[in-house]
């Protein structure tokens, strides 16, 4: 028998109590009004937009923390096509470096929230959440367009950051294509698509609550990323009524059949903005993926 019943996996798959999501309404509303009057962040050329599991509806209660991209607009980082440089696209070089900007989004979110409620992360700035708000990471980012080749005429807009521990490396990332993908992948699985999403992510709590099966690879944005990988028709073999049992079990199968030794299926398999690969050059690999759609299989007792 499976360990959830179908009235527990419909109790999983909803999204933030309305509590919760007053919280993160009442977070993303402190922030921008935060920038409206800094004194610090003086320039209006910056985008201000809700990114992961809240900006995209799959979070999951006891588990909701927003993240909020503030892009800066004026200037931009971009990764020329062969043989051509910066001065054929009309860019300029800016002497305003994006360390100078987070260290100008840290030093704003001191003097709104107070040194006490604020904490600089590698990639990120925290703000500590209380009654009124939830939680909040702050990620500051430059505008980042990517050319794909010579001609291309509709160059790609994302975003891009560097950690504090590599001032070197690029981290390039797409949320607005995220959200995009993720809405219309919800609409072809007739809502169903989020709702796993936010499935895996409670089960996957309960796993590590547990300890059951702990693997620090294994994260909530993966499981986004690998439920949207599951194919469309999985979702909507019974287009009527939706057994989440029956759905979990041919997903889990499908993701660790996908991953196995002989299979090369996870190689194609992309992020949700289906602008960078899941699986390739990241943290996340095949045997990670594979061996804990087995674990989580057996968790559920779906066998």
């Amino acid at each position: 028998m499976p360990r959830f019943t179908e009235e527990q996996l419909n109790q999983m798959c909803r999204p933030a109590s309305d509590t919760e999501e007053t919280k993160m309404q009442n977070a993303e509303s402190m922030l921008r009004k935060a920038l409206s009057v800094s004194t610090i962040i003086q320039s209006s050329d910056y985008e201000i937009f809700g990114q992961g599991s809240y900006a995209n509806n799959t979070n999951i209660r006891l588990n909701s923390d927003i993240d909020i991209n503030v892009c800066y607009t004026a200037a931009f980082y971009c990764d020329m096509p062969n043989g051509k440089v910066a001065e054929d696209y009309g860019i300029s070089p800016t002497d305003y470096s994006f360390q100078q900007y987070k260290d100008d989004i840290e030093r704003m979110l001191i003097a709104s929230y107070g040194y006490s409620e604020v904490i600089r992360k590698n990639k990120c700035i925290t703000v500590k959440g209380n009654t009124y708000r939830i939680q909040m990471d702050v990620v500051p980012t430059y505008k980042y367009i990517r050319f794909n080749h010579i001609h291309n005429r509709n160059p790609i807009e994302g975003v891009l950051l560097y950690a504090d521990d590599n001032r070197i490396q690029k981290v390039k990332n797409y949320p607005k294509q995220h959200i995009q993908n993720g809405i219309a992948k919800n609409h072809q699985t007739k809502r169903r698509y989020k709702r796993l999403a936010r499935i895996f992510k409670n089960v996957w709590l309960n796993m590590d609550n547990e300890g059951y099966y702990p693997n620090k690879n294994v994260t909530s944005f993966l499981l986004e990323c690998l439920a949207y990988n599951v194919p469309t028709s999985t979702y909507i073999k019974n287009t009527q009524i939706c057994y989440w049992n029956d759905i979990l079990r041919e997903a889990l199968f499908y993701l660790w059949n996908s991953t196995g030794e002989d299979s090369n299926v996870y190689d194609e398999w992309g992020e949700v903005s289906e602008l960078l690969y899941l699986m390739r050059g990241h943290k996340w690999n095949r045997q990670d993926v594979h061996d804990y759609m087995s674990s989580m299989y057996d968790y559920l007792k779906l066998g």
